[in-house]
This record gives C-alpha cells, structure tokens and sequence, in this order.
C-alpha cells in the first residue's frame, strides 16, 4: 500500500495539472478564440467554464464591452467656407463578429482604432466640406453626427466592429484665424449697434417733432379759446358799464374825472402842467358842480 501511495499522489498531480490546462472560463465581459496550432479552431460568445486540449489549444479573450477612441489632438477640417476648424471628437465602439475581428487586425485594439478613426475622419472631411461653420457647430450637429456613424459603420462592419456613437467633443478655429473672424464678429456687431442707434435716434425726432406741433396745436387753440373769452367778458361788462352809466351820464363823467386824478397825483413829487381854467379841473373849481349839488 505504501508502494503504492506515491503512484497515486503522482496521478492526482498529473490530473490536476491536466485539468488546469484543459479547462478555462470565459468573463460574460470578453468573448474567447480557442486556437489550435495557431489556427482558429472555436469561437466562444458564451460565459462559463469551457475545455480545451492541453498543449495542443490556447485561447486567447477579447474585450466584448463598448470601448472609447478619443483624439490625443484635434484633427482639422475645412468647411464649405474655405475655414479650418479644429475638431476634438471621439468613438464608442464594440466588437461584434471577433472572428472577423482577429482576421482583419490580429485582435490589436490599437491598430482597430487606428483604422476606425481613419474611417471617420475621411467621413467628416466629407460632411464638413459640405457645410458652414454655424452649421457644423449649431445648426446640423446631431445629423452630421448621425450620418457619420451610418457611414462609418459600413467599413467597421468589415474589420468585424460595430461603431455605436460619434460624437465631436469641441470644435474650435485655429488661433491664425479666430483673431480675424474675432475682428469681423466685432465689426458687424459695431454696425448693428449703429444701426440701431441711428433708428432710435429718428424716432425720437419724429417723436419730439409731433410733440412739439402738439404743442403748438395745444396752445394756439387756449389762446383762441382765451381770447375769445376774454372778448366775451369785456362786451359784457362794457354792457354793464354803458348800461349803469347810462342811467346818470353826470356821475359817470364825475367818476371819470375821480379816476384820472388818482393816476395822474400817484406821488407828491409828481408835476402836472395845465392851465388853470383847463376842464380838467372842472370838479376842482366848483364843488356845487359835484352831482347831487
């Protein structure tokens, strides 16, 4: 028995030895190529615990997640303007036939990105070439974006990947030009300004202008009315004097002469040269003239 215990501790080595190499799993995260003799023998898209022959097979994983290629620089572009925009984009991806995948970049997720990225470059170039500045930026964004990954995907589908999204980061003007369009930016907005200025301005005359003849209207019109006011009072009371006066035209030439002394004797210093017999002084002369006398 004792004899016999090393032949089996060398056996249950070796079958765990064997077992180790026969037998791997498979992340539900990656998809695994068994290769035998360096050529594909399975493709497995399953998780779990699968077999391969030992020494004969090896498997090699791929990463079935979806993965980020994103620009280390801007790439340029010119639109159908003529300018240069700089443009920071990136790339959702995923492997979707990793058989295809292997044949066509030997499983190198660099030289896939390579080869993806040359792909939407040339597309954007191309949608880019065809567009305005304001609308590459604002105005189509979501349908260049849409296109593009439409376009893309039928040469991605040959290298065995799927492009899930594309999406541009910033879009910039290279700095020799954004003084210049920075220049014309100001200048028109300068001029709109202006514009608008010399508008308000004229407003404001016409505005001013028919106030002012308003205005005029306004007082034209209270004079008018004033003076007319005015004639209406001064027929009534010189109706009402001719009618009082005209009852005694006696006391009416004494009151008369009454008034004139007043105005005439305002101030002791005052002087008045007249002959004595003068008809001014008639109620001076003879009191027994005054009326009622």
């Amino acid at each position: 028995m004792k004899e016999k215990l090393p032949l089996l501790l060398g056996s249950l080595i070796l079958a765990i030895v064997l077992a180790s190499t026969s037998l791997f799993t498979v992340d539900q995260r990656q998809y695994a190529i068994v290769f035998q003799l360096g050529e594909v023998r399975n493709v497995i898209e399953q998780p779990g615990l699968h077999f391969k022959w030992p020494l004969v097979q090896n498997v090699r994983v791929f990463d079935r997640r979806i993965l980020t290629l994103d620009s280390a620089d801007p790439e340029r572009f010119i639109t159908s303007e003529k300018k240069n925009v700089l443009v920071d984009l990136f790339v959702k991806w995923r492997i979707t036939d990793v058989k295809q995948y292997y044949i066509s970049v030997g499983g190198n997720e660099r030289l896939a990105e390579t080869r993806l990225l040359q792909t939407v470059n040339a597309g954007l170039r191309e949608e880019f070439g065809r567009r305005t500045v304001h609308e590459v930026v604002s105005g189509e964004r979501d349908r260049i974006m849409e296109d593009m990954r439409s376009k893309a995907n039928v040469d991605a589908v040959k290298i065995g990947v799927e492009i899930v999204d594309v999406r541009l980061k910033r879009v910039d003007l290279p700095s020799e030009v954004s003084e210049s369009v920075y220049r014309r930016m100001e200048a028109e907005r300068k001029r709109v300004a202006n514009e608008l200025r010399s508008r308000g301005s004229a407003e404001a005359e016409k505005i001013r202008a028919d106030a002012d003849r308003q205005r005029e209207i306004i007082v034209a019109e209270a004079y008018r009315e004033a003076q007319k006011i005015k004639g209406e009072g001064d027929a009534q009371a010189a109706a009402i004097y001719g009618s009082a006066f005209g009852s005694n035209p006696e006391f009416y030439a004494f009151y008369r002469s009454m008034d004139a002394y007043q105005k005439s004797f305002r101030s002791k210093s005052d002087v008045l040269v007249i002959e004595p017999n003068s008809d001014f002084f008639r109620y001076l002369k003879n009191g027994s003239k005054a009326p009622g006398k």
